[in-house]
């Protein structure tokens, strides 16, 4: 038996943890701002910085950067990945999104609101 695929009504609701880092704080919080003004993310949390350890063009790289958690739907995700790509200064980012398995209903609910795209 297979399942069938979700409708659209439950991608709006159904609520994404996209992760990623970028090299400073204002840049963060600049990405942070513009995603969330564009209904992109109902909510951002600019992290503190930490130090990242990664394998990049053969070499191991160490780095200071700034976590940035982003709440987002399924049905929003591509608009978000695309403005987080547009705007973010690495040349590939890290862009991780975790479904959300649970959470507080009306959390949940105000993430599928608050990233809806606005009616004209």
């Amino acid at each position: 038996m297979t399942a069938s695929p979700p409708s659209p009504a439950d991608e709006t609701q159904r609520v994404l943890l996209v992760l990623t880092n970028l090299p400073d704080h204002d840049a963060a919080l600049s990405l942070a701002s513009a995603l969330v003004e564009a209904r992109l993310a109902a909510c951002a949390n600019v992290l503190a910085p930490c130090t990242s350890v990664y394998r990049w063009q053969a070499a191991v790289e160490t780095a200071r950067e700034v976590p940035v958690l982003l709440k987002t739907t399924v049905a929003r995700y591509a608009e978000l990945e695309a403005a987080i790509r547009a705007r973010h200064p690495y040349e590939l980012p890290e862009i991780v999104a975790v479904p959300v398995e649970r959470g507080l209903a009306g959390y949940l609910a105000w993430v599928g609101a608050e990233t809806s795209p606005p009616s004209d």
